[in-house]
C-alpha cells in the first residue's frame, strides 16, 4: 500500500514538473543576424538621401511665334554664346506683316513731310498778307495825318477827311484780324503736326515689333553655357510658346536631394551638408527646402562650394547626407530594422557568452542616418541584435549557433 502511494505521488510531481517546462529556445544562424554593440560618446545626427546633380541656372529656348524649322544650327553638348543662334524658323505671314508695317511708316513720314511743306506755305501767305496790312496802315495813318492838318488849315473838306481816316481804321482792323487768324493757324498747325507725329510713332512701334517679331525667329541662347536639350529637325513646325530646348550652365551645379518625410522633419535651411557624387565627395549646405512632400519624400536642394570633381555633369546620380546636429555624449546604438526614433521598440540583447540573446524593450531618443540614442533599456557595451525577428515575436529568448 505505501509502495503505491508512493508511486503515485511520483507520477503526479513529474506530471506537474513536466507542465512547469517552458518550450525550448528556438535556434536562429548567428550568420544571418546584424549586431551591434552599445556605445557612449559623441553622435553626429545626419541624414540620407538619393538625389541628382542639376544646373543652378537653366534658360529655357522657347518659340515666340510659330514657324517653321529652316536651320539647326546647334547640337545638344555644344558650347554656346548668348547670342549664338541656335536654330532659325521662319513665317511668311510675320515677314509680310513687317514689310506692310515699315510700308505704313514710310508713307506716314512722307505725309508729315507734305503737311508740313503745305502748312509752312499758308502761313507764310497769311504772314505776307499781314505784312501787306500793317505796310497799307501805315500808309494811311501818315495820309489820315496829313489830311487832319489840311482839314485844319481849311485845304481839305471834312467829308474827304473823314473818308481817310475810315480807310486807315478799316486797314487797322484787317491787321487785328489777320494777326488773330495768324494765331489760329500756328495752334492749328501745332496740332496737325503733333497728330502727324504721334501716328508716325504709333505706326514706328508697330514695325519695331514686327522686327523683333522677325529677329525672334532666330532662336538664340541668351545665356552662355551648354545647350542640353534640342530635338528639332529642319522642316518640322513649331507652335507658338514651344518649348525648344534648354542651356545650362555645367560648372555651375546643386544637388536635389530626396529626403524621406519622416526625417525631413529635423532639416533646416542653413545646414551643412555632403554630397557623393561617387567620383569625389564635396561640401554644401541646405539651400532650399520644398514645403510639400511628393511620393514619400521632400526634395531639399544643396548648394555646392568648392570645385565639383571631375566628370561632374547634370543628372548625375549622387547621394547626400545632411548634418542635423552634433550631440557631445549620448549612449546610441546602431538603428534597428523595427522602430522609429522616440518610442520602444523590443529587441533581443545578447549573452554575455554570446550564446543566446533575451528580449528586452528599450526606448529610443533622436535618430542618425546610422544611428540611434538608447534612453534606457540597454547600458554601455551591450550588444544587440538589430535585425528584423517578427517571426519570433512570440518567445522571449533565442539560441545562436
Amino acid at each position: 500500500m505505501a509502495l503505491a502511494v508512493a508511486s503515485f505521488s511520483l507520477l503526479v510531481g513529474a506530471s506537474l514538473g513536466l507542465r512547469e517546462l517552458r518550450p525550448a529556445a528556438p535556434s536562429v544562424d548567428r550568420a544571418t543576424l546584424w549586431t551591434d554593440t552599445v556605445r557612449r560618446g559623441p553622435l553626429v545626427r545626419e541624414v540620407l538621401g538619393p538625389g541628382t546633380l542639376v544646373p543652378e541656372e537653366i534658360r529655357w529656348l522657347t518659340a515666340r511665334s510659330s514657324g517653321q524649322v529652316e536651320r539647326v544650327l546647334e547640337r545638344p553638348g555644344a558650347r554656346v554664346r548668348a547670342d549664338s543662334v541656335v536654330v532659325q524658323l521662319s513665317n511668311a505671314e510675320i515677314e509680310l506683316a513687317t514689310l506692310e508695317a515699315e510700308r505704313e511708316l514710310s508713307r506716314a513720314e512722307a505725309e508729315l513731310v507734305n503737311l508740313e511743306a503745305n502748312l509752312n506755305a499758308e502761313q507764310l501767305a497769311r504772314e505776307s498778307a499781314a505784312a501787306t496790312l500793317e505796310s497799307d496802315l501805315a500808309d494811311a495813318t501818315r495820309r489820315a495825318g496829313a489830311d487832319e492838318e489840311l482839314r485844319r488849315r481849311g485845304f481839305l473838306s471834312e467829308l474827304e477827311q473823314g473818308q481817310t481816316l475810315g480807310r486807315a481804321n478799316e486797314l487797322r482792323g484787317r491787321l487785328a484780324f489777320e494777326q488773330k487768324r495768324l494765331g489760329v493757324l500756328a495752334r492749328g498747325r501745332h496740332a496737325q503736326l503733333a497728330a502727324q507725329r504721334a501716328q508716325i510713332e504709333r505706326l514706328r512701334s508697330i514695325a519695331d515689333f514686327k522686327r523683333r517679331q522677325v529677329g525672334e525667329l532666330a532662336i538664340r541662347a541668351g545665356v552662355e553655357g551648354v545647350l542640353q536639350e534640342l530635338s528639332l529637325e529642319q522642316g518640322q513646325s513649331v507652335a507658338a510658346g514651344a518649348l525648344l530646348g534648354k542651356v545650362v550652365r555645367p560648372e555651375r551645379l546643386k544637388a536635389e536631394l530626396r529626403i524621406p518625410e519622416t526625417q525631413a522633419k529635423d532639416v533646416k535651411l542653413g545646414q551643412a551638408a555632403s554630397i557623393d557624387t561617387r567620383i569625389g565627395r564635396v561640401a554644401g549646405h541646405v539651400a532650399r527646402i520644398d514645403p510639400a512632400a511628393q511620393a514619400g519624400s521632400v526634395r531639399v536642394d544643396v548648394k555646392l562650394e568648392g570645385a565639383l570633381p571631375a566628370g561632374a555633369r547634370p543628372d548625375l546620380n549622387v547621394e547626400g547626407t545632411v548634418e542635423l546636429e552634433r550631440l557631445p555624449s549620448v549612449v546610441f546604438v546602431g538603428r534597428p530594422a523595427v522602430g522609429q526614433p522616440g518610442t520602444s521598440v523590443s529587441l533581443f540583447r545578447l549573452d554575455a557568452d554570446g550564446g543566446g540573446a533575451e528580449r528586452t524593450s528599450v526606448a529610443l531618443g533622436r535618430s542618425s542616418a546610422l544611428h540611434v540614442e538608447v534612453l534606457s533599456g540597454l547600458r554601455e557595451g551591450d550588444r544587440v541584435i538589430l535585425s528584423e525577428l517578427s517571426q519570433w515575436d512570440e518567445v522571449d529568448r533565442i539560441r545562436l549557433r
